[in-house]
Formats: C-alpha cells, sequence, structure tokens
C-alpha cells in the first residue's frame, strides 16, 4: 500500500522581526476552528506608505510636469490605493506569521481571510479576520496490542540451485548444431506480412510452451521453415512481443500463425565451477569453491530481500497507525482552504474529491510527525552527507567502480547536497530509515521466516 504524501497542507511559518506591534486576538470556535482578528491603524502603515509614494514622485514621467515636481496629491490619487493595499497586505502577512510562532498555534493550510460586506479601503483604520484550521491533539502507541509481521526472506536451496544454473549457462560456450534439441537456442527470422511482422530473434527451446510448436522445432535444421501459432507459444506471456518485435498490449490479444526461418541453431555448454569463473564473478580468490558460490549468492539474495522486507514492514506499520490512531480534522476549513488555494478554484465538489484523496497521507502525516517529535529523530547534515555517499557508492559499485577513494566520494556527495531536490530526496530516504530502526526497536512485532516464493504468495496474491 501506498501512503499518498500530501503536500497540501503546509505548517510551517517564518518568524519575522517586527518593530510594529498590531493588535491581534484569537477567538477559539472549538477545539479544531479558530479565527484570529487583526486591527490595523494608520499609525501602522501610514509612514511606509507614504516613503513608497515620495520615491514614485522622484521617478514619476507624467506628461506635462518635469521628473520630480509632479504634485503629491497626483501621486496619491494615481498611486495612493495601489500603495496602501499592497502595504497593508505585507503588515498582515508578516504580523500574521509571527502571532502564529509566538503563540505556538500548530495550524493546517494557510489561515483564510473571511468574506467581509462593505470592506471601504477609503477608512483609515482596517479589521480583518481570519479562518484557522487546527491540528488535532492525539497520541501514538507504538506498541500495538496485534503484532505485526516482519519477514525474513530466506534465499532456499531451490533458489540457489537456480541461480547457480543461470550464471553457468550465463557464462557457458556456445556450441553449434545441425538439428535441434530440447535444450538449444536458436536463431531465426519470425514473419507475417498481414500483420508486418519481420523479426530476427534468439527463442530458447525451453521456454515453449505449446507441445504442437515443440513437435515442429525439435528435430528441425538450419534454412528449415517452421509455421507456429502465437496462442500459447512460450510458458511466459511477456516473451512473445519482444520475440515477435511487437508491443506487448498488441501480443496480449494476438491469435495469428508466424513463419519462422532458422538461421543457426547452439547449444550452451555450462560453464565449469572452477576458480575461473569464481574470480569472473568476484574478483580474484574471493570465492574458492562451490560452497562458497552457493554462500555468496545465498548472502547476496538475502540482503536484496531484506530491502522489500522492511519495505513492506514500513506500509504495514503506516496502515497500522492510520487504522489505529484516531482523530478529527477541521475537514471544512480543509476543504475551503484546497477549493480558494490551488492554481485555479475548484468547484465544492472537486475540492471535497481532493480532499479525501488527500486525507489519509495528511492523517499519516500528522502521525510521522508527531512520532519525530516524540522520539527526538533529527537529521543532521554529516548523517545525510554519509548517508549520499553510501548511496553514490551503490551507484558507483554498479557500473563496476568498487573503490572509490574517499576524496571522490566527498567531492560528488557535496555536488549532490548542492541540490535543493535531491537533499529533500534523500532525507525522506533517511527519515525513513531511521523510522523503521524505532519500529524495529519500539513496535510489537512477529517474525516470518519465509521463502522468496512464498513471501510473494503472501503478500501479492
Amino acid at each position: 500500500m501506498e501512503i499518498r504524501k500530501c503536500t497540501t497542507f503546509a505548517s510551517h511559518f517564518i518568524l519575522v522581526k517586527l518593530d510594529i506591534e498590531m493588535n491581534i486576538t484569537k477567538e477559539q470556535i472549538d477545539e479544531l476552528n479558530a479565527v484570529v482578528k487583526v486591527a490595523v491603524t494608520k499609525d501602522d502603515y501610514f509612514d511606509k506608505v507614504e516613503t513608497i509614494l515620495k520615491d514614485y514622485r522622484k521617478q514619476a514621467n507624467i506628461p506635462g510636469f518635469r521628473k520630480g515636481q509632479v504634485p503629491m496629491g497626483l501621486i496619491k490619487k494615481q498611486y495612493g490605493k495601489a500603495v496602501l493595499v499592497d502595504e497593508v497586505n505585507k503588515l498582515l502577512q508578516d504580523n500574521l506569521n509571527k502571532y502564529l510562532t509566538e503563540e505556538k498555534l500548530d495550524v493546517l493550510g494557510n489561515p483564510l481571510p473571511k468574506q467581509q460586506d462593505n470592506f471601504n479601503w477609503d477608512s483609515e483604520e482596517f479589521a480583518f479576520e481570519f479562518e484557522l484550521g487546527l491540528a488535532p491533539n492525539f497520541n501514538v502507541d507504538l506498541k500495538s496490542k496485534k503484532a505485526i509481521t516482519h519477514y525474513k526472506i530466506i534465499a532456499d536451496k531451490k533458489m540457489i540451485d537456480e541461480q547457480v544454473e543461470r550464471i553457468q549457462k550465463q557464462y557457458g560456450k556456445l556450441i553449434s548444431k545441425t538439428e535441434i534439441g530440447k535444450k538449444d537456442d536458436v536463431n531465426g527470422v519470425f514473419k507475417n506480412e498481414a500483420e508486418e511482422i519481420d523479426n530476427k530473434t534468439v527463442i530458447e527451446i525451453e521456454k515453449i510452451k505449446s507441445k504442437k510448436a515443440l513437435d515442429s522445432l525439435l528435430g528441425k535444421k538450419v534454412g528449415d521453415v517452421v509455421t507456429l501459432k502465437t496462442k500459447g507459444l512460450f510458458k511466459e506471456d511477456y516473451l512473445l512481443g519482444s520475440t515477435l518485435g511487437i508491443d506487448g498490449e498488441k501480443s496480449e490479444k494476438l491469435d495469428i500463425e508466424v513463419t519462422f526461418t532458422i538461421e543457426e541453431i547452439n547449444e550452451k555448454e555450462p560453464a565449469k565451477l572452477d576458480q575461473e569463473l569464481f574470480d569472473k564473478l568476484f574478483g580474484k580468490d574471493v570465492v574458492t569453491s562451490e560452497k562458497e558460490l552457493k554462500e555468496r549468492i545465498k548472502e547476496d539474495s538475502e540482503k536484496q530481500f531484506e530491502q522489500q522486507s522492511d519495505q513492506k514492514l514500513l506500509n504495514d506499520v503506516t496502515e497500522h497507525f492510520i487504522d489505529t490512531v484516531k482523530f478529527d480534522l477541521p475537514t471544512e476549513f480543509l476543504t475551503k482552504w484546497i477549493q480558494m488555494t490551488g492554481e485555479k478554484q475548484l468547484t465544492e465538489e472537486e475540492a471535497n474529491e481532493e480532499f479525501e484523496k488527500s486525507e489519509k497521507g495528511l492523517r499519516y502525516q500528522l502521525i510521522e510527525g508527531k512520532i519525530i517529535q516524540e522520539n527526538g529523530i533529527q537529521i543532521q547534515f554529516d548523517e545525510l552527507k554519509e548517508f549520499a555517499k553510501g548511496f553514490i557508492k551503490q551507484q558507483m559499485a554498479q557500473f563496476g567502480q568498487l573503490n572509490p577513494k574517499e576524496e571522490e566520494l566527498d567531492n560528488i556527495a557535496a555536488r549532490v547536497l548542492s541540490n535543493q531536490e535531491e537533499v529533500k530526496r534523500l532525507s525522506e530516504q533517511l527519515m525513513s530509515q531511521k523510522l523503521l530502526t524505532l519500529y524495529k526497536e519500539k513496535a510489537n512485532l512477529k517474525t516470518k521466516e519465509v521463502t522468496y516464493e512464498d513471501f510473494v504468495k503472501e503478500v501479492y496474491g
């Protein structure tokens, strides 16, 4: 289950230090809703507005007047209202942010201005009201009554043996043959004029499912042309599209006959499990026996499985918290906020739909924020840098760079961390890792050992 990350609701406000202290009061409607009232007097904005208008006068180019000599009355008539509105709005924003911070109000979204009929900008004093949606109070108990399953995925003998076979086949030798056998690879061309199929490819006889097709191919020689039915041709359906050179969607519905012209027949002789192969796979003398090879395959496989197991645990704990941690939200406020603050104004129905989509993500954000706060989880820059270096090291290893210098890693990490998007992405990954560690320590978990095959069946059905 994927939780949709809710970015719609922000609860971060900047503390702005001002010399002006405005009259701000709060009316608590209920636990989740409040109204903030802001009174703006002439003393709050007059000096600033006058200064701006004087600057306008110095720069104004109005026909009939020399630059800097335009009457102040004309400047005020032309620009006064716009400057006043702009400055009052700035004062409101700054002072409101400061008030929310100082009062330690944990708000959802941003304050919404209340509609005021007959508002008069010609007045010298103004009164504004803003609706607030407040974050709910709730508790999170990491220890659930019912234990959450933490899967430990093991690589069993069957999986390890299959992996050894794949390695042997991958590094084996091709032996040319005169006729097709059950374990051969066959190079050839598939054709069907009506469907515009003309594709040169290699098929593995072992992957043919259709008995009729198999009987048609076995014993055939280079130069022979075989007619095959596409429906049920391969053991894995996805192979049909790539083999015929068509897209997967088309191949799913395809039920035609195609010709296959045989051009080359090869048997792959499996590579010997000797030191030469071990050195190719892992470097000189790292692995020295078949037993060590299987141990290494088991170790590497289970490391990869651990990532899947951890992700499953993270998803299950997340679902558990969403299902069990109950609290109300200022739904009406948030819906209104969504309706009014998007790129385009939504209808009430559209806003309701958007809120429903975002609600689960918002709930988990609040729960996660509570867990992080109560358990003192923080991300230090040095931690983030080391995390980034580990990530870079993994990527370099994929391209054969197994032992990069520390200086090189530092330089790449510095470049990565200069990108704010990358910092955000890596920070989220590191935070997930820290939360996972916390859940493993404090949540009520039961370990269940399964093979990868059983894990897939149990988790994905």
